[in-house]
């Protein structure tokens, strides 16, 4: 049996195993209700106990696991304080690193992405990896131009086997569901791990996303604010571009001065809304481990495996809606989502409880500034996620249009990292200066 496949077993096992334990919490949970014990102490002890096992399994893997882990650790701020305290460590440790693949498979893949002489196109390069993420791992090295001129890179190498490795873990997160209802109730996790099933084939792709970097760098070529590194040299499974020097934005999450918290949130929400008008394009994986604060203050942006293709821009309903429910225009926006297809053009809805719904959510730019924090969006999550909240029933009538779902993933993921920073930033003028159809007052 080959290293891979051994691995591959080895994972299986791990994740097999966590439906059983969440079987066996579960019927002791039954059992200490006829004993007695309260209800919500019993919930929350299974609670804890499941996300200890879920966390560390996940910690554990490379592959879909992780790819998963890195999306669900971007809403760490929306769980309950004492579930996501202890394991908050291993959730940031998921953004950042993962065991290295040893520098013999290393120096094979390179081989046969690079050529036999691989090594003539390196200075320098060190078989430890810089960082390591769920499809590859990154090296540090000097980079031979044809001219001899030397510069430092980072060498992206993707696992060998990762394609395989990720539909298999996917397939088994996928009966995980009861799980994370026990973490977060409310919480679906079916819709996100389609849509990382679908991404796979491109994120794999290393040419493509090197064509998708070289798309964003020239669109922010010689910006004041975000930094995107160039592409030197790209093969389906290697990808060298220049090196990124800075603060990643888990380190600050977790120690980051205020000053610090608040430039990288104003930056990380100008990147996410600036793309689609200037460059086409969305980054659809808004990850602490994809983003360095660099000493300039500028953001640096270091994956771009990820994208949504928008040619057009945010769509201009996203605004024009926002600023309508901002300015209390009931009607007129119930009219805009049936337009959209979030509300049945046939179904009775009271406008004025559709705008009750939607627009605490808009609180971060009804002023001119605000400070996201883990309690503002547990606050959201819980009211939108209890059954006996009117929001949520409301919900039920509301729909989520295919077009739109990326652009939700990514916005969530994105305010999920602004909570984890506790960010304060003039986010309204931001969104007046790129979202099309924005206007906050009449």
């Amino acid at each position: 049996m080959t290293d891979i496949p051994r691995r591959a077993v080895s994972r299986t096992a791990k994740l097999a195993a966590l439906p059983l334990g969440f079987a066996g919490r579960t019927v002791l949970g039954m059992g200490k209700r006829v004993t007695g014990i309260a209800s919500d102490v019993i919930s929350a002890e299974i609670q804890q106990r499941t996300a200890e096992q879920l966390f560390s399994v996940l910690g554990q893997l490379k592959g879909g696991a992780m790819k998963f882990g890195q999306a669900l650790s971007v809403f760490e701020a929306a769980l309950p304080e004492e579930i996501a305290a202890p394991y908050r460590q291993a959730l940031t440790k998921l953004q950042e690193a993962a065991p290295p693949l040893p520098a013999a498979s290393v120096h094979k893949v390179l081989a046969e992405q690079l050529g036999p002489q691989w090594r003539d196109r390196f200075a320098e390069f060190d078989d430890s990896p810089a960082a390591a993420a769920s499809i590859g791992q990154v090296h540090r090295a000097v980079w031979r131009d044809p001219s001899g001129d030397t510069r430092i890179v980072a060498v992206k190498i993707q696992y060998p086997g990762a394609g395989e490795a990720l539909l298999a873990d996917l397939k088994q997160l996928s009966r995980l569901g009861g799980m994370f209802r026990a973490i977060q109730p409310g919480l679906d996790v079916k819709p996100l791990l389609a849509e990382l099933r679908e991404r796979i084939t491109e994120e794999l792709d290393y040419e493509l996303e090197a064509e998708s970097q070289r798309a964003f760098a020239a669109a922010y070529a010689d910006d004041p604010e975000i930094f995107i590194p160039e592409v030197v040299s790209a093969a389906p499974r290697v990808l060298v571009t220049e090196w990124v020097e800075g603060t990643p934005l888990a380190e600050i999450i977790r120690e980051g001065s205020e000053e610090q918290r608040d430039q990288a949130g104003r930056l990380m929400a100008t990147l996410h809304l600036s793309a689609p008008p200037r460059a086409g394009l969305l980054h659809a994986d808004p990850h602490p481990g994809n983003f360095r604060l660099l000493p300039d203050g500028r953001l640096g942006v270091i994956d771009f495996g990820a994208v949504a293709r928008m040619p057009e821009g945010t769509p201009e309903p996203i605004g024009r809606l926002a600023g309508l429910a901002l300015r209390g225009e009931a009607e007129a926006v119930v009219a805009g989502l049936r337009e959209e297809g979030f509300v049945s053009q046939s179904e009775e809805i009271d406008a004025q409880a559709v705008l009750d719904f939607v627009r605490p959510m808009l609180d971060p730019v009804a002023e001119e500034e605000f400070r996201f924090t883990r309690a503002w969006l547990r606050a959201e999550a819980t009211r939108l996620a209890s059954p006996r909240s009117p929001a949520y029933q409301l919900s039920r009538h509301l729909n989520l249009p295919p077009s739109y779902l990326l652009i939700h993933r990514v916005t969530l993921g994105s305010i999920g990292v602004l909570c984890q920073l506790e960010a304060k930033a003039p986010y309204q003028a931001i969104l007046e200066r790129w979202l099309p159809g924005f206007a906050p007052t009449s």
